[in-house]
């Protein structure tokens, strides 16, 4: 967080907005409100009118018109005071600024108020059985046929979809050309005959479901396209870029969630790897947050900012290794503790959410070091 003597006016005046909107009890019981849907619709809501919801946008769009620094200052202002998480976080954090960004003056007055103020809740339609997060490897059709485009293919961890009204569906329309050149964004409205949603069985609590997604001849009009024909690629890489800068901010609050978990443990005895391990990743979570402003200072500068892609990698890699070193620190205990279990089992997604590790290292070494494709 930054120091008080640093710390904006506008920060400050989210601070007090936020914790005149709490419930006054929900620190004491945040293991509980963490999973109030009602509390975190409200939340989305009241953050939409009051322009805390996207902070960079103007008031209409759920926001103030801020510039980049402050805007991140709040959104790690909220991330540490554990702000309620949005009930349908890829909504906001993905589909909107496509929207906003490609659509049409006809698609952004229809959509993006309801998905901002939490109305209609999105999917994301990317993943594929036989592609996972190999974006450009997906295989579902959309074929144009006058006025629509008909649609046949298989979608996969989807998350929310059995409980979304729309979905930004990406299928490739033009299977001649090259892989990143052959895909458009379609709008699709899951309800459309057709689309069949089967949610996946989790393993492990969560309010966030993953689902398949099973296209079956579905008509998606062809004003629903979303960006120019074959142009979806682009349309993902940019919406994705928002989703990039939420996920580190996440990630660097929930590591150091757990290392205070760490360092407040009873351990049985003194571990000196224990001490190794904490020490390493007290340097790793620092290096993520150094890493998150100087890719703002890129972004700022209106510079290359090759850190983004380092930053997933590092981010999710580095939460996983937290969560273990709280285990092993808690000893056989461990095995008995609930909040424990949940926390490593959900931190297990951090590498596959937002582009898997595997993704990443790929791009990280064809890319930014200009490695061969293997």
């Amino acid at each position: 967080m930054t120091s008080t003597a640093t710390r904006s006016e506008v920060v400050d005046e989210f601070a007090g907005w936020l914790a005149e909107f709490l419930p006054h009890d929900y620190y004491e019981r945040y293991r509980q409100y963490r999973w109030d849907i009602p509390l975190r619709r409200d939340y989305q809501r009241a953050a939409f009118e009051a322009g805390w919801l996207q902070p960079t946008w103007p008031r209409e769009h759920g926001g103030r018109s801020l510039d980049l620094r402050d805007a991140m200052e709040i959104r790690i202002e909220a991330a540490l005071r554990s702000a309620p998480k949005l009930p349908n976080i890829q909504g906001p954090g993905v589909a909107a600024p496509g929207i906003r960004q490609f659509g049409t003056p006809a698609q952004i007055e229809r959509l993006l108020v309801p998905l901002l103020r939490g109305d209609e809740w999105w999917a994301l339609g990317m993943s594929e059985p036989e592609a996972g997060s190999d974006f450009a490897g997906l295989r579902t059709r959309a074929e144009r046929d006058g006025d629509v485009f008909r649609v046949n293919g298989h979608k996969i961890w989807t998350t929310q979809a059995h409980e979304s009204r729309w979905c930004t569906l990406y299928a490739r329309t033009d299977p001649d050309a090259p892989k990143h050149r052959g895909i458009s964004c379609l709008i699709l409205d899951l309800t459309a005959p057709g689309v069949n949603i089967e949610p996946i069985r989790m393993s492990s609590i969560s309010d966030e479901t993953f689902c398949e997604v099973f296209l079956d001849d579905v008509e998606v009009p062809a004003d629903n396209l979303l960006g120019p024909e074959n142009g979806g690629w682009n349309v993902a890489m940019s919406s994705l870029h928002h989703e990039r800068q939420m996920i580190w901010i996440m990630n660097w609050v929930e590591i150091k969630r757990g290392l205070d978990s760490v360092r407040h443990a009873k351990s049985d005895g003194d571990n000196e790897d224990l001490y190794t391990e904490l020490g390493s990743l007290l340097a790793d979570a620092e290096a993520l947050r150094a890493t998150g402003y100087r890719t703002l200072g890129n972004e700022l500068a209106g510079r290359p900012s090759p850190e983004g892609d380092i930053m997933k990698l590092l981010g999710s890699v580095t939460l996983q290794r937290v969560w273990e070193l709280a285990a092993a620190a808690q000893g056989p205990r461990s095995a008995s503790d609930p909040d424990l279990l949940f926390e490593r089992q959900d931190a297990l997604a951090a590498t596959i959410y937002g582009g898997t590790s595997e993704v990443q290292r790929n791009i990280i070494a064809e890319r930014l070091l200009g490695l061969p494709k293997g």
